[in-house]
């Protein structure tokens, strides 16, 4: 079975719904965070192994005892997916943590604090400029612009030219129609 196959994608996600539900309902360890989500699953083509990503909504610390408390129940959690899904073998789990989640957010901070960077220096521009009085000018000379533009390009002259083309060769044509 190939890494990306079909078969390989529906076990992992059947894997990772199944652990998700046992990581929720049936594990009773106090280090693990009530806001743990299980993110993404990993089954090898071979069944033997899967890498399972951890989310856990709060600090790093969290993050670290829910790894911890997860480590400690793989056996179980590996026991309870043996006897939820029928699998061939049951693969060893590796608990990994899920740091997309937090790039993403951080990536979002990063892109509003720099929109409202460019905001505060358009506004300074603004104000230097007299409050936005020139940018109106400019939008206005670019309209202008666009019909000189329009005024200086000839108005079908190609069509004309064409049309003689066509029209000196039918008369000679018929020109030597007449001939014949």
């Amino acid at each position: 079975m190939r890494k990306n196959s079909i078969k390989n994608t529906r076990i992992n996600e059947a894997v990772r719904q199944e652990l998700s539900h046992i990581i929720q309902q049936e594990i009773k360890d106090p280090r693990l965070s009530p806001m743990t989500s299980v993110t993404r699953a990993e089954v090898a083509p071979d069944l033997k192994t899967c890498k399972v990503y951890i989310s856990v909504l709060g600090s790093g610390e969290a993050l670290a005892d829910t790894l911890r408390a997860l480590e400690n129940a793989a056996g179980f959690i590996r026991h309870q997916l043996a006897v939820s899904v029928n699998l061939r073998t049951t693969p060893e789990l590796r608990f990994l943590p899920d740091t997309s989640i937090a790039y993403g957010v951080e990536m979002s901070r990063k892109i509003d604090d720099v929109i409202r960077a460019d905001e505060a220096a358009a506004a300074a521009r603004g104000e230097e400029n007299g409050g936005g009085a020139d940018l109106e000018a400019e939008e206005a000379d670019a309209e202008d612009a666009e019909d000189d533009f329009d005024e200086d390009e000839p108005e079908d002259s190609a069509d004309n030219e064409d049309n003689e083309d066509f029209a000196s060769e039918d008369d000679t044509d018929e020109q030597e129609d007449s001939r014949a």
